[in-house]
């Protein structure tokens, strides 16, 4: 049912608003998961959701999972995927506006308007993204300062190889204990 039944007009889903600035910056986040190169299009795609009052973002590789929240005004629900790159590359052209996001779920188009500009990404359905793992509380080991866990992964990082040849010399070995993680 993507038609009124009282007129031949379609019946939009997703409607949500959101600053320039706070989707450019979440495109940066989660594009570091979106795939260069795969059999699958939709892993070079990001997944735009409405959850409550934020849109989230989301990528993954199948190697890495990225989940970003930004603020945003939605007004009826809905879920997207689109080009990683054709979306961010439009967003960081735009001027620090508002922009309306409008998805054509019958087509699988989004509509971006900002300002005097507009768009129309043809994007692919929401349920052929692969899910991207979320930790609650009960999966959580230990909790960290994130300046804490990035000196760590500074004193470690230089250390791990470069050469891909012996893939497991790339990575930097975690170990939890009841309450601490050790880095090698």
């Amino acid at each position: 049912p993507c038609f009124n039944k009282s007129s031949t007009k379609k019946v939009l889903t997703m409607k949500v608003s959101c600053l320039q600035e706070n989707l450019a910056k979440g495109l940066g986040i989660v594009g570091r998961a979106v795939a260069s190169r795969s059999t699958l299009p939709v892993l070079s795609n990001v997944l735009l959701t409405t959850d409550g009052d934020k849109l989230k973002l989301s990528a993954n590789n199948f190697e890495l999972g990225i989940n970003c929240w930004i603020g945003a005004k939605v007004e009826e629900e809905g879920a997207i995927t689109v080009p990683a790159r054709l979306l961010a590359d439009f967003i960081n052209s735009l001027p620090p506006e508002r922009i309306d996001m409008n998805l054509d779920e019958a087509t699988q188009t989004l509509n971006l308007r900002c300002a005097r500009f507009e768009s129309n990404i043809k994007g692919i359905d929401a349920q052929e993204f692969p899910a991207v793992a979320s930790a609650t509380d009960d999966d959580i080991a230990i909790k960290l300062e994130p300046e804490s866990l990035r000196t760590m992964i500074k004193q470690v990082a230089f250390a791990a190889a470069t050469d891909e040849s012996r893939p497991v010399f790339t990575g930097v070995l975690l170990q939890f204990s009841e309450d601490s993680l050790k880095m090698v």
